[in-house]
């Protein structure tokens, strides 16, 4: 059965008024090398197949030591594997974790526009399976590294990525536990035989796209099957409000995001109190 995230209709039909006119296409990422290099941290940019795709990821990881170290695996925002999630690999790499951005999409796609954004990302709200048969291609090109301890591994999405990170723990994966910021909450059913992660939400107390009766319907279900659930709310923060370029991004295509800087950093130290407890 396919199922589909309001979250996704909402934020379809705000690009279809809003952007109507719109004419830019998905762009495809060749691999460079990232400019911003941070001291000690290797950056990779790599290949790898599933789902009959071929995908691009991007690694990042300090390299000043060869012990293994927790690894965790970024679903980004539906605008695809631009320099945010590669932001927060690097961020998550100097905590000494070993990261890696995936490529949802394939072949590197990446876009600016929220219509050809929400085109892309659809089948991956429709088709929870889909989404899970890539997640796991990603997670199996990162148990490969050496500095991988594929014992402690968890995920972490952005909005859509968000969404998509809840998903693969309800339908069974795996990982120690997923951390939710600003996605979707109702996707794949409950199932208390399935679920075995842990999860972190941090969600935007004043999300339009994720409104109070979502809320109230996601926390239900994970009551209904005692899930191990971390749901954390910040007053004034809206959708996309980890995202330093969401206001310019929101302003832009007349969308409800903003960034919200206490907001950021509280669901980062959040996530980071999440990951000490998960992987003791």
């Amino acid at each position: 059965m396919k199922y589909t995230s309001r979250l996704a209709l909402l934020f379809v039909l705000t690009a279809a008024i809003f952007a109507c006119n719109d004419q830019q296409q998905a762009q495809t990422t060749q691999p460079t090398e990232t400019a911003t290099k941070q001291p000690g941290i290797k950056e990779e940019n790599i290949s790898y197949s599933g789902d009959g795709t071929t995908m691009k990821g991007y690694i990042a990881f300090d390299s000043s030591s060869d012990v293994k170290r927790p690894a965790i695996l970024i679903i980004p925002e539906w605008w695809g594997l631009n320099d945010y999630p590669k932001m927060r690999a690097r961020e998550l790499a100097k905590l000494g974790y070993i990261a890696m951005a995936m490529d949802m999409y394939g072949e590197g796609v990446t876009t600016d526009s929220p219509s050809v954004a929400g085109k892309m990302a659809t089948p991956f709200y429709t088709n929870p399976q889909k989404a899970l048969a890539r997640i796991q291609a990603a997670l199996a090109s990162l148990k490969n590294y050496s500095e991988t301890d594929t014992g402690k591994m968890a995920a972490i999405g952005y909005c859509f990525g968000g969404g998509m990170v809840l998903n693969a723990a309800r339908l069974g994966e795996p990982l120690k536990g997923v951390v939710s910021f600003h996605g979707s909450l109702i996707g794949a059913p409950a199932n208390k035989d399935l679920l075995k992660a842990k999860i972190l939400v941090c969600h935007g107390a004043d999300d339009p796209f994720v409104p109070k009766a979502e809320v109230e319907k996601f926390q239900k279900q994970m009551d209904s099957i005692k899930a191990d659930l971390t749901f954390k709310a910040y007053p004034g923060a809206v959708h996309a409000f980890t995202n330093p370029k969401a206001t310019e991004v929101g302003k832009k295509w007349n969308i409800p995001i903003a960034y919200n800087a206490a907001a950021d950093s509280a669901s980062w130290k959040d996530m980071q109190a999440f990951f000490d407890r998960i992987f003791k």
